[in-house]
């Protein structure tokens, strides 16, 4: 039982990842890659993408 929550838990937080990587200001090759290594590697994806992922669009303006 507590594996399917673990695993749903996983699987939301990918979803959440995948959504806010296609939201982002980021190349379409870069939001292609950071999709495919959240969908290949799950749990390590979602680690790297929360350290190092593609930022929101930069509402600084100069």
């Amino acid at each position: 039982m507590e594996y399917g929550i673990i695993g749903l838990l996983v699987l939301i937080a990918d979803i959440y990842a995948i959504i806010k990587t296609f939201q982002s200001g980021a190349s379409t090759g870069a939001k292609l890659l950071w999709t495919l290594g959240i969908l290949i590697f799950p749990v390590v994806g979602f680690i790297v993408w929360l350290i190092a992922g593609p930022k929101g669009a930069s509402n600084v303006t100069v």
